[in-house]
């Protein structure tokens, strides 16, 4: 080979060398520009929902646990693989109660400033069957706590204005982050999961919602919290309790969100971690109070012991 032509064949192969390096270098540069939300998202695309049938089947004792179960829909989820360990009616909306609230307390961290003062006016002042009262003023932060710990309807319809205005662009806000998280068959029309027909959701959807809220550290603080004195602005404070039992009685037990209406029956999100492994488990419209707890430990315990043998 000539002088002249081996020359060329270096040139070509140091151009080819260079533009793979700057490929390379914008993939790699891409990857670090993620922000934290696309990085939840990649993460929350991460669903299985087959190989777990190809690994293990369900033992006969586990087989009518299941069947016993009285909820009307849920999905069991590994967040670490994404692997769905048991579902029922996935993709089957149905009512979600208070479980929307999971949405209004994430848009709030994500939209506002913890240190803002909240207050309850008479056009947030709805449902009157909450504990907050017409005319208390809260910081942000700590009227979320509030919301999330006591499922306080009238605490959500005040973030809901104070975050995006009046509650019209507040549900306009969720459904937009709704698509953005890929919940396909879930429509928000108010802010705190009271009865309406174009409110809905499905155990697949939420399980996504939850486990990106998740990922929100303070989000993740104040779901697992049993129960705390939340100070209102003049002064006095209000002692809140956590109406997620499991995070006194199930093990490993980190939160999520009850909720409950008689459309929608009696609905737990809730998620665990142990020894290293976190599962997720929502469900929707069990029984009673007591056995949307129940049946969400069953699933939980069910869980465990899968993923132990795999």
């Amino acid at each position: 080979m000539s002088r002249t032509h081996l020359f060329r064949w270096t040139c070509l192969l140091a151009l080819l060398a260079a533009v793979v390096s700057c490929r390379w270098g914008d993939q790699a540069g891409t990857r670090i520009a993620l922000t934290p939300e696309q990085i939840r998202l990649e993460h929350i695309n991460t669903i299985d929902s087959t190989t777990l049938s190809t690994l293990i089947t369900p033992d006969s004792t586990a087989t009518e646990q299941l069947e016993a179960l009285s909820a009307d829909a849920w999905m069991l989820i590994d967040d670490a693989t994404g692997m769905v360990i048991s579902q029922k009616y996935a993709n089957e909306p149905r009512f979600m109660a208070s479980l929307t609230k999971m949405m209004t307390c994430l848009l709030a961290l994500e939209n506002s400033n913890l240190e803002d003062t909240v207050c309850i006016t008479e056009d947030v002042f709805v449902c009157r069957d909450s504990r907050v009262r017409l005319g208390e003023g809260y910081l942000l932060g700590d009227l979320l706590y509030e919301m999330m710990l006591q499922s306080d309807n009238d605490a959500a319809y005040a973030l809901a204005k104070h975050v995006g205005g009046d509650t019209i662009r507040f549900c306009e806000m969720m459904n937009e982050k709704a698509a953005y998280l890929g919940m396909e068959n879930t429509h928000f029309a108010n802010p705190n999961g009271m009865p309406a027909p174009d409110n809905y959701s499905t155990v697949g959807d939420l399980t996504r919602l939850a486990r990106y809220a998740m990922r929100d550290s303070l989000f993740a603080a104040i779901v697992g919290t049993t129960e705390k004195k939340v100070p209102m602005i003049d002064g006095r404070h209000m002692d809140c309790y956590n109406t997620n039992v499991l995070l006194s009685s199930y093990d490993g037990c980190i939160g999520i969100k009850t909720g409950f209406t008689r459309q929608a029956g009696y609905c737990l999100a809730s998620a665990a971690t142990r020894e290293g492994r976190t599962l997720y488990c929502v469900l929707l419209n069990s029984r009673s109070m007591r056995t949307r707890f129940t049946e969400s430990a069953v699933l939980l315990d069910y869980g465990f012991r899968v993923m132990k043998q795999l």
